[in-house]
């Protein structure tokens, strides 16, 4: 499987800007994000809790304070919820149905044979350039399952 990680390949400004529509949108994850920095130390939750969204966004990814799982939610947020485009290519390219890069609930794994996957990838990558990589990326890392060759596929990518 590919080593980059998709969520640490996304620029600073990128990662910031998607942490701050999290805080923003969901009323826990001001606390929760005030909360990881306060355990880093040097810090007052008090302090974290005043400051704008975007202040704290920039410090938690300065700090790199995001877990794994914080990972694959703004993975998610992006590609799925504020820019199903890549998304939507891909399903669109592999046959699989969706509502604007909303899979049904109802599909279950793999979503896709391997060939249907080789040449949504390559859709993809020719459509959406180093972002749709960055998607190859995301699936391999966290929906292998799902989608049979795309470890293959993005280990060729990063060769």
């Amino acid at each position: 499987m590919a080593n980059r990680n998709p969520y640490r390949s996304l620029p600073a400004a990128r990662r910031v800007e998607l942490l701050t529509h999290a805080i923003k949108a969901h009323r826990d994850a001001r606390a929760l994000y005030a909360q990881r920095l306060v355990g880093k130390g040097g810090f007052r939750a008090v302090t974290l809790m005043s400051w704008p969204p975007e202040r704290l966004a920039r410090e938690i990814v300065r700090l790199g304070a995001e877990t794994s799982h914080d990972e694959l939610e703004m993975l998610q947020l992006l590609y799925v919820e504020l820019e199903p485009a890549i998304q939507s290519t891909f399903l669109d390219a592999a046959g699989v149905k969706h509502e604007n890069g909303k899979m049904d609930e109802e599909l279950t794994q793999p979503f896709a044979d391997a060939e249907a996957v080789s040449r949504a990838a390559a859709v993809v990558q020719e459509r959406h350039g180093e972002d749709g990589v960055n998607y190859l990326r995301t699936l391999a890392r966290y929906s292998a399952d799902g989608w049979p060759g795309i470890d293959a596929i993005v280990d060729a990518l990063e060769g």
